[in-house]
């Protein structure tokens, strides 16, 4: 009995809409309602047809934080959009810390 293992590293990830929607166990029209509200691409992006969209891991990332608040919290999507957009800064400014404490040593 064999079991397949379909997995990439999530840095070199480069995903298109049906991937993304799979991985992420989410249907085709929940991430394209994201794009069009603002929370995932850029404004460039939207304009263009939804299968030619790529999306990378911090796509990948911010879909499942976005899912997982909207379903913790019972938050709408540009709320759980809002909290995801904090704790990337959160995370960027933390990095930035430590790098300059590092640069200090």
């Amino acid at each position: 009995m064999s079991h397949e293992i379909d997995a990439i590293l999530l840095e070199d990830a480069k995903l298109n809409l049906d991937e993304l929607a799979r991985s992420c166990q989410v249907s085709r029209k929940w991430i394209i309602e994201r794009v069009e509200w603002g929370l995932l691409l850029d404004e460039d992006s939207i304009a263009s047809d939804p299968a030619t969209w790529i999306f990378d891991s911090r796509s990948f990332i911010r879909i499942k934080r976005i899912i997982a608040i909207e379903r913790d919290f019972e938050g709408n999507p540009e709320l759980a959009g809002l909290v995801a957009d904090l704790l990337e800064e959160i995370e960027f400014l933390r990095a930035r810390l430590r790098a300059s404490e590092l640069n200090e040593d």
